[in-house]
This record gives structure tokens, sequence and C-alpha cells, in this order.
């Protein structure tokens, strides 16, 4: 079967000829098949527990941190009975964001009034949301959280891996690291060192791919960038700017420096991340809002027991002060294990 090419269409010709006749989806199907369409396994495929599925079956949930959220919500419009109990007066779990005359109670019995300017917050937990994490993006999504960009790190930010020298930026210690490291590889190439490994057109590419990656000179030397920022003439201001002197390559092999160099590659910190509009407490909030009536504050669980159709659970409640049994089918705990571990159980 003659290509695309043979028959004398570019890929574009053809593609577009695949739109006109069969839309979209012909399109999108086409790509797949060339290997460019988007990886199936970047977007989780939403949870499909089926309508009516828990018609009759009553769960209890402990914890209404993000997790006890979800759990509940998905529950729920799967048809189950969804009770959640929660030892706060608030949702959220970790995920606490702080706002004027909000009071923090520290362990030691101190405690402490946020006294922020109007729209000021703090996030206490969690503050941040990697482009990967499809799933809770589509919940933001479907719960109508509106989203900002979060600028994680920035190239004119200030390090000083030794407090003893000055302190120089971000960008400075990335692109200076790189034609440092460029120009000793240069040097390893043309002092023949990687002959065993490399052929004599690697090699004349690995030079090429160096000067440019590392900004090197035509000897195949570092001796700064612009890419680390620019020093500006006083004698001549407004010149073209030239160079900055480059960081002594002692200093950018500083281990404390490596964290700086080295965190915005994990797509978990990239350079720029997500955050909710006006807090992270939004989205549990917004989880809340399709949970009010299952969800139960001030309940203290003190005692889980199982039992032979189910499961039986002690609480006190803050408000009145009385302890309280539910019994249910099933149990769904979101506490943390150590907090866990300190109730009365009889997990085997």
């Amino acid at each position: 079967m003659k290509g695309a090419n043979d028959m004398g269409l570019t890929r574009r010709e053809a593609l577009s000829s695949i739109a006109a006749v069969g839309g979209e989806t012909a399109v999108k199907d086409a790509l797949a098949v060339l290997g460019l369409g988007p990886s199936s396994h970047r977007r989780p495929q939403p949870l499909k527990l089926g309508d009516g599925l828990g018609q009759g079956t009553r769960v209890l949930v402990l914890g209404a941190g993000i997790a006890g959220l979800v759990t509940a919500l998905e529950l729920k419009r799967a048809g189950f009975a969804v009770q959640v109990l929660e030892a706060r007066d608030r949702v959220g779990g970790r995920n606490w964001t702080l706002r004027n005359g909000d009071r923090v109670e520290y362990k030691d019995g101190r405690s402490q009034t946020a006294n922020f300017d109007s729209g000021v917050y703090f996030n206490a937990g969690p503050a941040r949301i990697p482009s990967q994490h499809r799933t809770l993006l589509d919940y933001c999504s479907e719960l109508g959280v509106p989203l900002e960009v979060l600028v994680n790190s920035s190239h004119g930010a200030q390090v000083r891996p030794d407090l003893q020298r000055p302190a120089f930026t971000v960008g400075q210690a990335i692109n200076d690291a790189r034609g440092h490291l460029s120009g000793l590889l240069a040097k390893a190439v043309q002092r023949d060192a990687l002959d065993d490994v490399l052929s004599g057109e690697e090699r004349q590419r690995l030079l090429a791919f160096l000067q440019v990656y590392g900004d090197l000179s035509q000897e195949l030397a570092y001796e700064g960038s612009l890419r680390s920022g620019h020093q500006t003439s006083l004698s001549h201001p407004g010149a073209l700017p030239s160079s900055a002197q480059p960081v002594a390559l002692d200093r950018l092999l500083h281990p404390e420096l490596w964290g700086a160099l080295l965190h915005t590659e994990f797509p978990e910190f990239s350079a720029t991340m997500f955050q909710p509009v006006g807090g992270m407490d939004r989205i549990t909030d917004a989880f809340y809002q399709r949970l009010t009536d299952q969800v139960q504050m001030g309940a203290q669980v003190r005692q889980i027991r199982q039992l032979e159709d189910g499961v039986a659970v002690t609480y006190h409640d803050r408000y009145s002060g009385r302890e309280h049994v539910v019994r249910a089918d099933y149990l769904v705990s979101t506490l943390p294990l150590p907090l866990l571990a300190r109730l009365d159980t009889d997990f085997s």
C-alpha cells in the first residue's frame, strides 16, 4: 500500500482531506495511527461505579480531608448511603487556608489568631497543583473551582550556597553550570578522550551541540553568557549589554546549590503550577457543598468494632457532649495512620 508521500500528498494535505470527509474524530484516529495523537496514559479515565450500585448499602467514611470527601462524593453518586465523621469544625484536613481571624491551636497549648488584611490568606498545607495531577484538575473543572497560574521558580531569584560569599541568581547558576560543563566536555572531545565511544561524525556533531547548548566561544570555551544576565556599562549607558562575569565553577559545585539547579526538573515542582483562586480550601469547600447532608462536624471517633454484618463506630459529639454509636455495612478510614492507631479498634 502506498503512503501519502508516494501518492504525491504531504501529510498535512492527507490530514486535511481526512478532516473534510470524516471530521475531527477521523483526524484524531489518523493521528493516533501515525503516532502523533495524545498519549492515553496522560489523562485518567473517570471513575465509573455504575448508577444504583450502592442502593441499600450504608458506608461510613472517617475524615473529611480531600480523600474522605472524594470517596464520599463518588459513593453518593453510585447510590450508597454515606455518612462522613469529621472531628474538626471544618473540612479539608491538612488542606487548610488561614484567613483573618482564624485561630491556630498548637500541641503545647498555645494559640495564635491570624491578623491578616482583607483578601490576604496563607495556605498552611498544600499550596500547589502540578499539571499532571489530572484527576484533581478535572474535579476543579467539574465543581467550578477557578484556577490561576502559580510561579514556582524564577531565574531572577537569589541563591547563596556559601554565606561567606555574595549571592547570585538561579539563572546564573543554571546557565553558568551548563556553560562550564559544556566547555569541559568539549575539551575532553578535543583531546580524543571519547574516541572509543564516538565516531568522528558524532564528535563533530557533539561539539556543535555543546557550542550552542553551553553558549561557548568559537574556541569552545565558556566565557559567560547573556542567558545568565548582563552587565551594563556605567561609562556608556544605553550601549549594548555584555555578558555578566560567569560564576566560578567551584562555587557551582557547592552541594547546597544542587537543589536550586534541579528542583524544577521534577514534574511535581515545575516552574509553573496551578492554585485555586482565593486559596487551596476552595477545592474542599466545593466538595463540601455537594455533601453538606452527609458530613458531620465535631464527631470524634473513639471506637471501631467489626460486626458479622458490618461495622459499628462510637464517636463523641463535641457540640452536644454525647456519645453516639452508628452502624454501617462498610467503613472507609481516611484518617492518618498514627491517629488511627490510637483509636480503640479490633483490627486483626
